[in-house]
């Protein structure tokens, strides 16, 4: 095969670049032997036969679609077996794996099988005894069974106690009775539950001896081992089309008097005894471990979303030439507008400080994880805390910045086969999953007002929590990262310290402590973002700082020109906070926008060579503006040649309707 020519403006964007490209992928990937690692993977899988469609999906239909989606589920997963653990401890293998998006090669959809792995297998990790791994979790990772998580339902998705789903314990029969009391009830959403698993953990409300015991974790199985058909009292199928995750088999679950044995309640926590005495857990924070899990998961996802986003659209913006500013003097490329550069280059630093919160999160929640096997929680709701915040975050800015890339694209980004209005439909439903966003805020409002009450009483405070007892005031503006930093942290204190305010008020006017957290929950949700703004800027700037002291010179320098432009970009966005809580000035403000402007100027000759530094391989890019060649209107074309209706010269369309409808005979 003869190689394909690269674009040559992308061969002289690539010759700018000052940088080692190498040692910034390897710094993303945690280190040389993971960027290996992962590299050798993908050669693995997309070596396979099979796994990459030839026809793209979308003119597949909607039962084609998931077809061929479990076709290549099957396929990848018996590829990637032999590469599961490599002999690697559990935290090496996290590691290995933050980068590891050779699936967005096979899907852009998403997988079947994808809540078996982030959700069913965590699951019976955390939360099944001992006796009840033995029997679950080894067939679970060898995919001798396929499983789901249920807990949303039709009526109620991110309120729990509310949730309708009734699991009663029969002590006579020591079995517990599934029912769906109402529509309401039925489980809705759940990935792979509507034709592909045949095992699922339900989160159900429990009742024994006459009473409810709260919301726990039941173990069932929906379908015959053999035939794969519904079990009796079992009520399954799909939701429809959505905006996204088509492939995924969203399913709805419903009961009728199905009878599961005891032994299928997850009893590591609390338990249910023959007689039918309930023994509750003795902290109910202990399942707060597996949603911490999945929430630093989102926010490493959100780097990846958008690293793919980015290299699609400054690739694209390095060969795409438009106007003509200078009479007389060839098109420039558009990514030397600075507007062009203003969309893109913070979707480079947002995915740098994405990824590097998470490595940060990552690290403190396998700390916690291992105080948690020694019986200590003090740590642990912090960390909720922590991710309340920052899922909302990253998910909100990845979603908002993904469609910024797409529009920066123009027209082109419109298609398809762009690989644009995908990744927006991935990053924007995390903005809902595994906890939606206001509630989460919300959150996290309960845990700082909290920790507003014990600063009152004198008691101190630590972890990302600890700057509010900071009491110190600026007197003039600062407008170095550090600066900007402290002014974040001003911010979150003056906006936390006013709705507490605001609450104590309200509660004193007469209103109950329920009504006055409503009527103030426009200022807990702004509270709990400007907590997490300052933790996520206050930390990108640390492990930056911490992480390139043994870098070459060349790469440091453009790592902390993105630090500093993510945090005069943020200060600009969050000019009205900072005009109302610290003394910035106009003059201040010009000096600002200025300094952006010049942060874009020096960041633009890298600017292709940040992108190829993520390493995403076009076959995961899976994107015709975004490839490495630059051959981005060749492969438009070569794209439109795949559609269907372009097999014929006259569809038949035109002989039954057209023809008569010009006619006058139709």
């Amino acid at each position: 095969m003869v190689a394909k020519k690269v674009n040559e403006d992308l061969q002289r964007e690539r010759a700018r670049c000052d940088f080692n490209i190498e040692e910034l992928t390897n710094f993303l990937d945690w280190g040389p032997q993971y960027t290996d690692r992962r590299r050798k993977l993908e050669q693995r899988v997309l070596s396979v036969k099979g796994l990459l469609d030839d026809i793209p999906e979308e003119y597949l239909s909607h039962k084609e679609k998931y077809e061929n989606a479990i076709r290549k589920s099957a396929l990848l997963y018996r590829t990637l077996q032999p590469y599961d653990d490599d002999g690697m401890s559990e935290d090496e293998l996290a590691k290995a794996n933050f980068r590891n998006m050779v699936s967005h090669a096979v899907f852009r959809d998403n997988s079947p099988f994808s809540l078996h792995f982030t959700m069913f297998v965590p699951t019976i990790v955390g939360q099944a005894n001992e006796e009840q791994k033995a029997c679950w979790l080894k067939r679970a990772k060898n995919m001798e069974i396929i499983g789901t998580y249920a807990q949303t339902e039709l009526g109620h998705g991110t309120f729990i106690r509310g949730m309708e789903t009734q699991a009663t314990y029969d002590p006579s029969a020591e079995e517990f009775v599934l029912n769906s009391p109402a529509l309401s009830s039925y489980k809705w959403w759940p990935g792979g539950l509507a034709h592909t698993a045949n095992y699922c953990i339900v989160m159900a409300r429990l009742y024994t001896r006459g009473k409810s015991c709260g919301i726990q974790p039941f173990m069932v199985q929906l379908r015959d081992e053999e035939t794969h058909m519904p079990l009796p009292g079992i009520k399954l199928g799909e939701i429809g089309a959505k905006l996204g995750f088509n492939t995924v088999n969203n399913g709805y679950l419903g009961f009728e008097n199905h009878r599961i044995p005891r032994d299928r309640m997850l009893m590591k926590n609390a338990q249910v005894l023959k007689d039918g005495t309930f023994v509750a857990s003795t902290n109910s924070k202990l399942t707060y471990g597996t949603m911490v899990f999945v929430r630093v998961m989102i926010v490493n996802s959100m780097a990846n979303l958008l690293a793919k986003a980015a290299t699609i659209a400054v690739r694209y913006s390095a060969i795409r030439r438009q106007s003509q500013p200078k009479p007389n003097e060839p098109e420039p490329q558009i990514l030397d507008y600075v507007t062009q550069q203003h969309k893109l280059f913070i979707a480079i630093a947002s995915s740098h400080a994405f990824s590097i919160n998470a490595m940060w999160i990552w690290e403190i929640y396998s700390s916690v994880t291992k105080q948690l096997v020694a019986g200590t929680l003090d740590n642990l709701p912090e960390l909720h805390a922590l991710a309340c915040c920052l899922k909302p975050i990253t998910t909100t800015d990845a979603t908002v910045l993904i469609e910024k890339c797409r529009l920066a694209c123009g027209g082109h980004g419109y298609m398809l086969s762009a690989n644009l209005a995908q990744t927006y439909g991935l990053a924007t439903a995390a903005f809902t999953y595994e906890g939606e966003n206001t509630v989460l805020l919300l959150q996290a409002a309960r845990a700082l007002v909290k920790a507003w009450g014990l600063l009152a009483k004198g008691q101190p405070l630590k972890g990302s929590m600890a700057y509010l007892a900071d009491k110190t005031t600026i007197k003039s503006w600062d407008g170095s990262v550090n600066g900007i930093i402290k002014s974040f942290q001003i911010v979150a204190i003056r906006k936390l310290s006013g709705v507490v305010t605001n609450l104590e008020d309200l509660k004193k006017s007469g209103l109950s402590p329920e009504d006055a957290w409503n009527k103030s929950s426009v200022y807990l949700t702004a509270a709990s973002e400007a907590h997490g703004r300052a933790v996520l800027l206050s930390v990108y700037k640390t492990e930056i700082d911490k992480r390139s002291v043994t870098m070459s010179p060349p790469l440091r320098m453009v790592l902390h020109q993105l630090v500093e432009m993510y945090a005069v970009y943020w200060a600009l966005e969050k000019i009205g906070d900072l005009l109302l809580y610290t003394p910035i000035t106009e003059k201040d403000v010009a000096e600002l926008q200025q300094r952006y402007i010049d942060l874009l100027e020096k960041i633009r000759p890298n600017a292709v060579g940040l992108v190829d530094a993520f390493d995403i391989r076009d076959e995961i890019l899976n994107s015709t503006l975004g490839a490495y060649d630059g051959r981005a209107y060749e492969r438009l074309m070569e794209e439109a040649a795949k559609s269907p209706l372009n097999a014929e010269p006259v569809n038949e369309s035109f002989h039954k309707y057209l023809k008569p409808f010009m006619r006058g005979k139709l």
